[in-house]
């Protein structure tokens, strides 16, 4: 599944476009590496985000297509 769709389904970005941007403006980084939207993202990947000063550190646990709100965060775990 590409990176920023699967920062919409498990609901760490609201929408796809926005997960997009940040990717582009370099704000998301997989594995200590930038990543690019169409990074194609794996079990076992760490992924950071850049909220202002703010850098939130999450490992993949699993890449599902859909998924219930109530669930989104089984998708990952925060580290």
């Amino acid at each position: 599944m590409r990176l920023d769709k699967y920062l919409k389904v498990s609901r760490l970005i609201k929408r796809r476009t926005v997960a997009n941007e940040a990717c582009d403006n370099g704000l998301v980084t997989v594995n200590d590496k930038p990543a690019r939207a169409s990074y194609e993202v794996k079990e076992g990947d760490r992924i950071s985000l850049r909220f202002g000063a703010r850098i939130i550190t999450v490992e993949v646990l699993s890449v599902q297509e859909t998924v219930r709100q109530s669930e989104a965060a089984a998708l990952y775990r925060q580290i």
